[in-house]
């Protein structure tokens, strides 16, 4: 008989609202290191916390792993802003046939269930949320990836932009590897980290990049072991954190691109036309270029 005493966390709830007993296991695919949800076997869990993703078909993905893992009659909490998904999460609970209970704090939706036995949908909405090849992006994909469906205008005008580069190199934020690939069409570059603090989005450019030269590494710029001597780094920077503008974490990657480069190195950057980066890029390289500028977007060269 199977030893269900492992509780699970999806993500960092508000404690006030939902806390997570200590020691449960992370699973989200935002926080390097965490254990992989797919992973998990059914009916393995004795509890699981979610604060739920907004988009429609991870989060579905989401839940429907988490009740998988948890056992009969073990308890589900899952809760989200109501303008992030929580409004809806009662009815997608229901639609896998759980008995839901709900609550409102704090402009979150706060909803909890007892795994049913018997699962409705769940292999539906798996399938639903999982890897597929995307013919239009020519790539490995997943939802919840950033870009997942679609070519991000900013990186298609930065990969236009590019130059032929060479030497060692970073892609920050590299996503499903679609600067990468054009990074890694020029014989010269002998070396390329990509980095993402997704797990999925590393998966996938795995899948997508298959060259020796790529090391990829899902992991937190701001908290990974640094790297020196760079040739060139190449980067479209987040500047959203759980959904909120933050323009500290475009700020952040380009202080770690300073700091990853040779004297000499350049950086390679594109940014929404709206973000003030050029306060920050300044002081921190020898000379700072506008090099194209396209529909809401700037590409920036800076040499250290």
């Amino acid at each position: 008989m199977q030893d269900i005493t492992s509780t699970g966390v999806y993500g960092t709830p508000p404690a006030e609202l939902a806390e997570a007993p200590a020691g449960s296991i992370q699973f989200s695919p935002l926080i390097p290191g965490s254990g992989k949800l797919e992973d998990q076997a059914e009916a393995s869990l004795k509890e699981m916390v979610v604060l739920a993703p907004p988009g429609t078909v991870e989060r579905r993905y989401a839940t429907a792993l988490a009740l998988r893992a948890l056992a009969p009659g073990r308890v589900l909490t899952i809760l989200a802003p109501k303008d992030k998904g929580g409004s809806r999460l009662a009815k997608e609970l229901k639609a896998f046939g759980c008995h839901v209970s709900e609550t409102s704090r704090r402009h979150y939706r706060i909803c909890a269930c007892t795994r049913p036995t018997e699962l409705a949908g769940i292999e539906e909405a798996l399938a639903e949320g999982a890897p597929r090849f995307d013919e239009g992006l020519g790539s490995w994909t997943q939802p919840g990836i950033f870009s997942w469906n679609r070519l991000d205008p900013g990186s298609a005008l930065l990969s236009r932009t590019l130059p032929a580069l060479s030497g060692k190199g970073g892609d920050f934020g590299c996503g499903l590897g679609i600067l990468s690939r054009t990074i890694l069409a020029s014989p010269k570059v002998t070396y390329l980290a990509m980095f993402d603090i997704d797990r999925r989005a590393t998966e996938m450019a795995a899948r997508n990049i298959e060259d020796a030269r790529a090391e990829i590494r899902w992991a937190d710029l701001r908290s990974a072991a640094r790297l020196t001597g760079l040739d060139f780094v190449v980067m479209n920077p987040p500047f959203h954190d759980g959904g909120a503008e933050d323009q500290s974490l475009g700020q952040s990657f380009i202080r770690l691109a300073a700091e990853s480069l040779r004297p000499g190195g350049v950086l390679w950057l594109v940014a929404n036309r709206h973000l003030p980066y050029e306060g920050v890029l300044k002081p921190l390289f020898r000379r700072v270029t506008l090099k194209a500028e396209e529909a809401g977007y700037k590409v920036y060269e800076a040499q250290k």
